[in-house]
């Protein structure tokens, strides 16, 4: 048999998005009492039935009773079922030995013993002659000693081999010369499996490895049992998909948030629509209905400029416009969870980190503080009453926390009525103090923050045990909900996120390497091929970073989160992802699983950031600087719609939040100004040809590219609001006088305005017949 055996540990062999799901403290001490009780029954003089049982009552108990039938079928140890039932196709085969009997099982130095070829003739009765093409995986086990087989490696090893698969077909239908199953094992099996070439990968474990974390009562050795607590769960031996990210919607969630903005989801045909809540059914209380009061009560449509681009009825723009504001408020709010989540996990869960809560926040007016009194500026120059009352929130330096326009036309947060009540929404999340499902009325603003205190915002980072038992809720979670109410109108559906991944991983990879092959005169073909030919790695990031990416329908910005993400996939698998200092990350792994960037060093560990430590501080430092580069230099976007611009501009925040890193002990690196990548417009027209010549027009201006350029550079790293508005001033400037000699210099500017002329002296003509060319 060949050598080359590949042995994964647990937390190797898990899908890393899985990896990052906190299991709940409940889950983990029924792992924790089934597996004492699976090892300590265990009795060396008992039989292999007995053993088989054991195993059996240990998987029932702690995953799969009532979800999934576990049973003998025909002469298998054990089988899980893909269903409840026993007409349900097999999805895991079992092989059970007892722990004295080494002789038949395997051993990491030696595989091809008695119990590896007896899964070998399960799998191929389950495959060749039942035709289950629904097989996961194939465990062998002698209660303590564990081994793993996917059955993809299987279905190519031995049910793709025709030989192997006639000589199974010849056995079954006894046309060989024996027909007992030891015959096929010594026979068929063993010389077979002596034979393989190919790499065997499989994962391995003792649970005798585990028993200090497994016996003791220290709660933080509990994390040491994750991966196993992983890797005989459904969710990994059955393949099943699992709650995590931009493939599924939180409803639970999602459904209680549009409740407190006010908005609910109806059918319209065979679209789902969200709306404002039909008449009889509003809640002043709500987010919106308070705000649509105010804004009506104040005449502030009146005040808007062309406010015809916000409906055509009054109720249309009163709905228009009150949602566009609740969108940028609830998008501050839930960016600050996110927030106040991170540096809580920064600071080991410490609380004082807490500041979204009706304690600090008792109104409205508390709240429009944080916003533009705290979060707006730097820290110096805050008043000192919220200095006191929000010390450790840091400067972010964000326009998401600047007064947008429309605010400054018609209401902030802070003119929404503290007093109002919303009742609590009818499948709410929220518990009394006794456990029971809480009902009743609850002040608008406490109802919020109570609401998301219920979900736990700090899934990013370490293999951790999710304490409180909250459903955890991450950046790609709330894309699918942005992505959702951002489609409101037309109840437009959201790209699942392995749908983006794809069309992310087939495109860029292959637009990475026709700007290598155009820049350098290569041919490669494969990223495995430029690889290898790179030599410059300083040089191969600046060639990547050219790359322009353009969404002309950018919406909530899902596609340029995963090209993102994919991007910085690629610099890991070339090879030249470096720190600052032009140092190689080598250590760690960056790739794109289920839609999301996942980071995890040489042992299969979730890279988390720690702030004292300098290893983890260059990486957090790296990977933050990464995506800034990329999304200033290479991700852009335009959408008709103003509320999917916000949006998308969040999201991009989200991502570079998520590596925030302090540059002192109490200051995090502020966000640069990435919005002037993200335009508010419609992709399908365009003032100008794009063959526009510039030459002509820059002759004539005092302004060049590079002045532009240097200007939006200056714009994005601006550190404070003044250098912001004088960079914004100057970018409008440099424009408009390119504009405007582009218009000059236009053939169809210049017939459209002789056009005019003739028009005008058409229409104010005082004499009945034209002037002769003498009088002229």
């Amino acid at each position: 048999m060949t050598d080359q055996t590949h042995i994964l540990k647990p937390r190797k062999a898990i899908n890393k998005a899985f990896l990052k799901i906190k299991p709940n403290r409940t889950e983990i001490e029924i792992f924790k009492q089934n597996l004492i009780q699976l090892l300590d029954r265990s009795n060396e003089t008992e039989s292999e039935e007995f053993h088989k049982n054991l195993v059996s009552d240990f998987l029932k108990k702690t995953y799969y009773e009532n979800t999934h039938f576990i049973n003998t079928k025909g002469r298998n140890d054990l089988v899980i079922h893909n269903g409840n039932t026993a007409k349900d196709t097999v999805g895991v085969i079992i092989e059970a030995k007892k722990p004295t009997n080494k002789t038949e099982m395997l051993s990491k130095n030696n595989i091809n013993t008695k119990a590896f070829q007896e899964l070998v003739l399960y799998y191929l009765r389950e495959r060749i002659t039942h035709k289950n093409l629904e097989i996961k995986y194939l465990v062998a086990t002698n209660i303590y000693e564990w081994f793993i087989f996917d059955a993809n490696l299987f279905e190519k090893l031995f049910a793709q081999n025709k030989s192997l698969v006639k000589q199974f077909e010849d056995f079954e239908a006894g046309r060989l010369s024996g027909k007992t199953t030891d015959f096929f094992y010594h026979e068929i099996a063993e010389p077979f499996i002596k034979n393989l070439k190919q790499e065997l990968e499989f994962t391995f474990f003792d649970f005798r490895d585990y028993d200090k974390p497994l016996r003791n009562n220290n709660l933080k050795d509990d994390n040491q049992l994750i991966a196993l607590f992983k890797l005989l769960s459904p969710e990994h031996l059955l393949k099943l998909p699992f709650t995590n990210d931009s493939n599924s919607l939180d409803k639970r969630f999602y459904g209680e948030l549009l409740h407190i903005i006010g908005l609910s989801e109806t059918k319209d045909g065979g679209k789902k629509i969200i709306g404002r809540n039909a008449k009889g059914e509003r809640n002043t209380g709500s987010l919106l209905e308070n705000a649509i009061v105010q804004i009506d009560s104040l005449d502030k449509i009146s005040r808007i400029q062309n406010p015809s681009q916000f409906g055509k009825t009054q109720e249309e723009r009163l709905f228009s416009v009150g949602l566009e504001l609740c969108i940028t408020w609830i998008n501050r709010i839930l960016f600050l969870k996110l927030l106040e989540a991170q540096l809580k996990t920064y600071h080991k869960g410490d609380k004082s980190y807490e500041f979204l809560s009706i304690e600090k926040i008792e109104n409205f007016d508390a709240l429009n503080k944080l916003f533009f009194q705290v979060l707006a500026r730097e820290y110096s120059e805050r008043n000192d009453d919220v200095k006191t009352a929000f010390s450790k929130v840091p400067y972010l330096n964000s326009s998401l926390f600047e007064p947008t326009e429309i605010e400054h036309t018609t209401l902030f947060i802070s003119n929404l009525e503290d007093e109002k009540t919303l009742p609590i929404y009818s499948g709410s999340v929220l518990k009394t103090d006794n456990g029971k499902k809480q009902t009743g009325k609850l002040n608008a603003i406490e109802y919020l923050f109570k609401f998301l205190d219920a979900y736990d915002f700090s899934s990013e980072g370490s293999e951790d045990i999710q304490e409180d038992n909250k459903t955890l809720i991450n950046a790609s979670v709330l894309g699918l909900i942005f992505e959702k109410i951002n489609g409101y109108k037309d109840g437009s559906f959201f790209t699942p996120g392995f749908i983006t991944m794809y069309m992310c991983r087939e495109t860029i990879r292959k637009a990475v390497l026709q700007k290598f092959n155009d820049t350098k005169n290569w041919t490669c073909d494969s990223i495995d091929e430029l690889y290898n030919k790179i030599e410059d790695r300083k040089e191969a990031n600046k060639i990547i970073n050219s790359l322009k990416i353009c969404d002309p329908a950018v919406g909530s910005g899902h596609f340029l989160v995963s090209s993102l993400n994919e991007l910085i996939a690629i610099k890991n698998d070339l090879r030249i992802l470096s720190d600052r200092n032009g140092n190689r990350l080598k250590e760690y792994q960056f790739e794109v699983v289920n839609d999301e960037l996942i980071v995890t060093d040489d042992n299969g560990e979730l890279f988390e950031y720690k702030p004292n430590n300098k290893e983890s501080q260059r990486v957090q430092e790296t990977l933050f600087h990464e995506k800034q580069t990329i999304i200033e230099n290479c991700l852009f976007g335009v959408d008709i719609n103003p509320n999917s611009v916000k949006i998308c501009r969040l999201r991009l925040w989200i991502e570079l939040l998520k590596n925030a890193y302090y540059k002192s002990e109490t200051e995090l690196e502020t966000l640069p100004n990435i919005d002037i990548n993200i335009k508010c417009g419609n992709s399908l027209i365009s003032r100008f040809d794009l063959d526009s010549d510039l030459k002509a027009a820059l002759k004539k201006s005092k302004w060049n590219i590079e002045t532009y350029r240097i200007a939006v550079d200056t714009y994005r790293n601006a550190q404070n609001k003044r250098q912001k508005r004088e960079m914004e001033t100057l970018i409008e400037s440099i424009k408009t006088e390119i504009r405007s000699e582009i218009s000059l210099n236009d053939p169809k500017i210049t017939r459209l305005q002789k056009i005019n002329g003739e028009i005008f002296l058409m229409t104010n003509q005082t004499q009945l017949f034209e002037m002769s060319k003498k009088e002229k």
